[in-house]
């Protein structure tokens, strides 16, 4: 089977918390992943939207939070954006990460299918939300698990 070890190492799991800190350093949103073998719900994103209100991700002053869920054994992903930042990105934005992430993903290459996807999401954010005097890390960086 090709999950019997967990997706991540601690040191991946490092370099993930890592690049969340960088692209938020950027920017006054909030950025998280939140991974799990199997997607506990028919449609991956109604789950991947109650991962977000769990995590809290709707309660960001500029609601401009952004989830990457990733449920790895059953191949599903998805990326939930607050509706600050969902009001400003292009309608395809979206679209277009998830591409590039899946084809990271159909190559074995997890980890950089995630910090692509970070990178990416801080970029956008950085243009619509750019880093205020005062800002502060609303969200944990850590990945959330389930």
């Amino acid at each position: 089977m090709l999950f019997d070890k967990p997706l991540f190492t601690a040191e991946e799991k490092k370099a993930i918390v890592e690049a969340i800190g960088s692209a938020e350093a950027m920017t006054s949103g909030e950025i998280r992943l939140h991974i799990e073998p199997h997607c506990k719900a028919d449609n991956v994103l109604d789950r991947g939207l109650e991962v977000f209100y769990q995590l809290k991700m709707n309660e960001t002053a500029l609601q401009n939070g952004v989830l990457i869920y990733l449920a790895y054994t059953d191949h599903k992903f998805a990326i939930i954006g607050d509706k600050g930042i969902n009001a400003v990105v292009p309608a395809t934005f979206w679209d277009g990460v998830k591409e590039v992430m899946a084809g990271h993903f159909k190559q074995g290459e997890f980890l950089q299918g995630v910090v692509f996807a970070i990178k990416e999401t801080g970029m956008h954010l950085k243009q619509y939300f750019p880093l205020q005097s005062g800002d502060k890390n609303e969200l944990s960086n850590e990945i959330s698990e389930g």
